[in-house]
């Protein structure tokens, strides 16, 4: 009995540090989305006009694939990966942005100085919808479906490899499906 309880504790160890090294060999940009094949949640926002203006709801995402990206004039990541999708929009992909935790004008000015390669923009401030969405940090981008289902998340800005990689095949084969 006494040796039992000896080894109990290093076998309880063994399992916790094969547990917690397959951990390790996980990718954190391969996180599931609990969205993946469900409709994109239902949201309004005000744009980030000046007085709000027309910015754009869930609803809208309907009738041909599109890409919603997350980002923020703070991000770090968004200065790299806005030459991506400017370059996704100049392919004829349209891309919505969502200025997650942004002061408006801070998000106008921002598009000012990089350009704009949104089909819209919409401003959420409180992060609500970013919440419902379960963004984790910007930027992140999903990809929707023609009856407005999330068919893929990009956790990080989008490289000119993902683009061509992954995500390009998808809308395309997305714009093919009856």
């Amino acid at each position: 009995m006494k040796r039992l309880l000896f080894i109990l504790p290093i076998i309880a160890f063994a399992g916790l540090a094969a547990f917690l090294g397959f951990g390790l060999t996980q990718d954190p940009k391969e996180l599931p989305s609990q969205l993946i094949d469900r409709p994109l949640p239902e949201f309004a926002l005000p744009g980030i006009e000046d007085g709000g203006g027309p910015g754009f709801a869930s609803a809208s995402f309907k009738g041909e694939p599109r890409l919603l990206n997350i980002w923020a004039s703070w991000c770090a990541a968004c200065p790299q990966e806005h030459p991506v999708l400017t370059q996704i929009a100049r392919e004829g992909f349209p891309v919505y942005g969502i200025a997650w935790k942004d002061k408006p004008q801070d998000s106008r000015e921002w598009l000012a100085r990089y350009g704009n390669p949104y089909a819209a923009v919409a401003a959420d401030q409180q992060g609500r919808t970013a919440i419902d969405l379960g963004v984790t940090g910007v930027p992140e981008t999903f990809i929707v479906d023609k009856k407005g289902r999330v068919r893929f998340k990009q956790i990080g800005p989008i490289s000119p490899e993902v683009w061509e990689g992954q995500i390009k095949p998808l809308m395309q084969q997305l714009r093919a499906e009856a």
